[in-house]
């Protein structure tokens, strides 16, 4: 592994990659610090851009694109109390309060460093367990892949969304659009209506653009906020922390780094759910509980360190099983299959150049945000609240609607990512979380196609599933994850 690491560094070290880096972070900062726009949607518009560059160009945007935008949704958070991203609402409960007493520097500064801290404690964790964890899946046969997708979904469908009911209807809506086309084992095809273009299904790619590119802009133009924020609102105070008291949130650090990887590799968790986590750990640990709320910088370094520390962690099971522990991470796999590179062990072995080049870019644009989370950038960063929202619309449906005519020059792909873009808009209103959709999208045909491969080799002998112990072990967490889902809203209730 070392070897390949070193390998893969002269590869990153290269100025196109350090560059589409650079580049990337500070275009995810930006997106970040506009409430309304995710990093999910920034790396959506930015996906069918990377399809020309090089595929470590591409990842190395991508990876900046990521660990900025979740910084970024800190400026706002902390500036205004509006959390430019849902990962930065806990960034809220003290980073305004220290605004309100003049300490707002001093909140930026927190947050740029803590959020450096986690996303690099993150991408050492992404290096140490992607690699063993890719070896033991060549243990897996097609019945424990199977289990691998049923826990995906399961997971997802009952962690997102506090209605269990839609989360299962959302994943069952991927499944359903996951089966259009030709049928993986038989041949025939399935749901196409006689139309030639849906013969091989539909363009993974085209399908997330749609779901998370397009419903923040149709959102952003019905709020029709016209007027950007006051340039005197942004001022804030240029002092900082003693590096010795900055420094002193090494504890916290650590804690932090430590939750938002264990919840990073849960599929469907999410910053945000990490954040607060964090922060309610910190709170409870604290000398001073009741300083919390009130302007206290560790629940701003908790937040931040942990919402970040999830990002590469997400990337843990999407590149060993294919599994996306969060929604940017399935953008990312779906980037990465579009370009012929299957998550997996033979990702590990035929192209260690470029899942090592990306493990290393996320520990680098992560390490970035020292620079640009700097005050000076931070001022600059902040201006661009002062942009009408409205006026943000019509250019992310300009990018989109570029971006993804050029993936094939299709005017279908055009027809199919307003379809799914308006059906996405419809989810959201009704308060159908997308995650699980988008990983039906990904996993239906895993599930699907290791489904009937199972059946087929024990000739239509169901236990196959249970038989054994990898599939056992899978099945019971399946189990205590419904369990636990089931009893935590019977004690909410």
């Amino acid at each position: 592994m070392i070897d390949a690491l070193v390998h893969a560094m002269s590869g990153v070290l290269a100025w196109q990659n350090l560059l589409a880096m650079v580049a990337g972070t500070i275009g995810g900062i930006l997106v970040g610090a506009l409430p309304g726009l995710t990093a999910a949607m920034g790396v959506a518009v930015l996906l069918p851009l990377t399809f020309t560059m090089d595929p470590l160009v591409g990842l190395g945007m991508m990876a900046g694109v990521y660990n900025g935008a979740i910084y970024g949704g800190s400026i706002p958070a902390i500036l205004l109390r509006i959390p430019g991203t849902p990962a930065a609402i806990a960034t809220t409960f003290d980073g305004y309060p220290m605004t309100q007493q003049g300490r707002a520097g001093q909140a930026l500064q927190v947050a740029a460093v803590s959020s450096a801290v986690g996303g690099m404690m993150s991408a050492i964790a992404l290096i140490a367990l992607a690699p063993p964890l890719s070896m033991v899946t060549l243990a897996f046969g097609p019945s424990e892949m199977f289990w691998v997708g049923v826990f995906g979904l399961t997971s997802i469908s009952v962690l997102l969304g506090e209605d269990t009911i839609k989360g299962l209807i959302s994943a069952a809506i991927g499944l359903l659009i996951a089966m259009v086309g030709v049928d993986p084992m038989t041949g025939h095809e399935r749901f196409t209506f006689g139309s030639i273009n849906l013969v091989s299904g539909f363009n993974i790619v085209v399908l997330l653009i749609g779901l998370y590119a397009l419903p923040p802009a149709i959102m952003l133009a019905e709020e029709a906020v016209v007027q950007g924020i006051d340039r005197a609102v942004l001022r804030f105070s240029g002092k900082t922390l003693p590096v010795r008291q900055l420094f002193g949130l090494w504890a916290t650090w650590l804690r932090s780094s430590i939750i938002g990887i264990i919840v990073g590799i849960l599929p469907g968790a999410g910053g945000n759910i990490a954040a607060f986590i964090s922060y309610n750990e910190e709170k409870r640990t604290s000398h001073d509980p009741s300083s919390f709320g009130k302007g206290n910088p560790a629940g701003v370094a908790a937040s931040e360190c942990a919402n970040n520390a999830d990002n590469a962690a997400a990337m843990i099971p999407a590149l060993t099983l294919g599994v996306p522990g969060s929604i940017v991470a399935a953008l990312i796999m779906g980037g990465l299959l579009v370009q012929g590179l299957q998550p997996g062990p033979q990702l590990f072995r035929e192209n260690p150049d470029i899942v090592y080049g990306f493990m290393i870019q996320m520990f680098l644009t992560a390490a970035m945000l020292f620079v640009f989370g700097g005050l000076v950038f931070a001022r600059f960063f902040a201006q661009v609240l002062r942009i009408p929202r409205v006026v943000l619309m019509p250019m992310i449906i300009a990018l989109t609607v570029i971006g993804v005519y050029v993936i094939n020059n299709s005017t279908f792909d055009l027809y199919v990512v307003f379809g799914f873009g308006l059906l996405g808009y419809a989810m959201e209103r009704l308060n159908i979380p997308l995650a699980p959709a988008t990983l039906g999208l990904i996993l239906g045909d895993m599930v699907e196609s290791n489904l009937r491969r199972s059946l087929l080799l024990s000739q239509g002998d169901w236990t196959i599933f249970v038989s054994h112990g990898v599939s056992q072990i899978i099945i019971a967490v399946i189990v205590l994850l419904l369990a636990y889902q089931f009893f935590w809203k019977r004690a909410r209730a």
